[in-house]
């Protein structure tokens, strides 16, 4: 045991950090009279961001208390805490700043980039040097969907890059992975950065739009993947931790195309599961495959978010955890490092449940039969109610392909502005990208009354771009 009066709290209550302004500060307390220190003492739980920790022994707190306790006239203990309190107040009691709105990444600019994929390693590993190669048609719909793309010249060349696009259409962040030859990843940067680097190297003058967007508090503001939700409205999630774990899931289990298959999205890095980013998946039933290290993590978060977004569910699998050796626990894996062990060919024509006999059943068909039915993993708990926002609406269907026509051979002809404020509460910052969605949108839900807004939306648009 030690003998410090002043250590910081084990209970699990946090309070108001004057650096972030989080509800992360754990704070110190007396151990003596079991009363908090100052608001000010205490270490910020988001020591990565934040990093914020005022220790009472470092800045000479304990021991004026030491000297006054024993008789000692100190009234510069009173200065030093008041002089302490002044300086930390406006952390906590200044105005509030107006928001700034964030600045997306061009559209031309993941235009720039969706090519170069013979020089792509990951993609090439996928075709060719992983244990079970990947068809290429099935590579092609993953690269389409996700707008996968390549750094084809610099120091990153040869890097892929995953778009994190928002469900508004909008490009919030382009990361960029290095691998090698057997997927693992070798560096991580993100295309922003190379672009400043590339035109300081140059010594020329950055773009307006890099300028505007490195001055964005967050760069990674969405879910990878989330441009999706709005085709795949009634899939089940399946939610990872790094964008090449989702890919490697669709890879296997099949597109989202069937309503019953995941639809696989991801977060980032580990701490960027957050309630924050989640909430678009509010009324959605979602799957959680952490990485080995992350698991009792995510328990708790997925708890949490089950409170905070109603009519969500959450769920975490523990496949991995019982699947994986000591070996594979201490390199910390992720499922993808798991799966990519068997034959994807196996995980598309699976057997039927009710055929396998649960004794004979080797760790290979434990992980398909979980994966492969993902409606009966997320109903693993009884629930007490079935939402009917799950059910697919059965309405009489119209055929919208003339008109989809149309719009297309005239979406080709004319020239797009780089905004357009389509209604009073709808505003296009990438029109291309807007357009390129609907139409995916309305191919896959043609006649579908369900997703007339969309067609309307085109409609509006083209009345707008025709009259200006």
């Amino acid at each position: 045991m030690n003998d410090y009066r002043y250590i910081l709290d084990a209970k699990s209550k946090k309070f108001l950090c004057p650096e972030c302004n989080k509800r992360t500060l754990v704070k110190y307390i007396d151990t003596t009279t079991s009363e908090y220190l100052p608001d000010h003492y205490g270490r910020c739980d988001r020591e990565i961001k934040c990093n914020y920790h005022l220790n009472p022994y470092k800045d000479g707190f304990a021991k004026m208390i030491w000297e006054q306790e024993n008789g000692k006239d100190l009234t510069k203990l009173n200065i030093a805490v008041n002089f302490q309190k002044k300086q930390l107040t406006p952390y906590r009691e200044q105005p509030k700043q107006e928001i700034k709105e964030p600045v997306f990444i061009p559209f031309e600019i993941l235009k720039a980039i969706r090519k170069g994929y013979e020089q792509n390693t990951f993609i090439q590993n996928l075709l060719h040097r992983v244990k079970f190669p990947f068809d290429a048609k099935d590579i092609e719909q993953v690269i389409k969907m996700y707008h996968l793309g390549t750094i084809c010249k610099g120091y990153r060349s040869g890097a892929i890059t995953f778009p994190f696009i928002d469900s508004n259409g909008n490009i919030r962040a382009i990361q960029a992975k290095q691998f090698d030859e057997t997927n693992h990843t070798t560096s991580t940067d993100f295309l922003h950065t190379i672009l400043k680097n590339h035109y300081t190297n140059e010594d020329k003058l950055l773009p307006d739009w890099l300028n505007a967007y490195l001055l964005n508090d967050t760069k990674v503001s969405c879910l990878f993947g989330e441009h999706l939700l709005s085709k795949y409205q009634t899939n089940p999630i399946a939610l990872v931790e790094a964008p090449k774990t989702a890919i490697i899931g669709t890879l296997y289990f099949g597109l989202p195309d069937n309503s019953k298959n995941f639809l696989w999205l991801a977060v980032y890095n580990l701490s960027s599961l957050t309630a924050k980013r989640c909430k678009i998946l509010q009324g959605r039933k979602v799957l959680l495959f952490p990485d080995l290290n992350a698991y009792e993590n995510w328990s708790n978060k997925a708890k949490q978010f089950q409170k905070e977004l109603p009519g969500t569910t959450f769920k975490v699998s523990d496949l991995i955890q019982n699947l994986a050796t000591i070996e594979d626990k201490e390199k910390g894996f992720d499922i993808a490092d798991l799966l990519t062990r068997m034959d994807w060919k196996e995980f598309r024509e699976p057997e039927q449940p009710e055929q396998i006999e649960e004794t004979k059943l080797n760790k290979t068909e434990h992980l398909k039969k979980a994966f492969i039915f993902p409606e009966q993993v997320v109903s693993m708990e009884k629930e007490s109610h079935k939402s009917e926002q799950y059910k697919e609406p059965i309405l009489k269907r119209e055929d919208w392909t003339p008109e989809l026509i149309e719009f297309e051979n005239y979406f080709k002809m004319v020239s797009f502005p780089a905004m357009v404020q389509l209604n009073k509460a709808a505003k296009i910052t990438n029109v291309p990208l807007f357009i390129d969605t609907h139409f995916q949108t309305l191919n896959n839900y043609n006649g579908n009354k369900t997703f007339l807004p969309y067609l309307n939306r085109l409609r509006n648009l083209k009345q707008l771009l025709t009259t200006n």
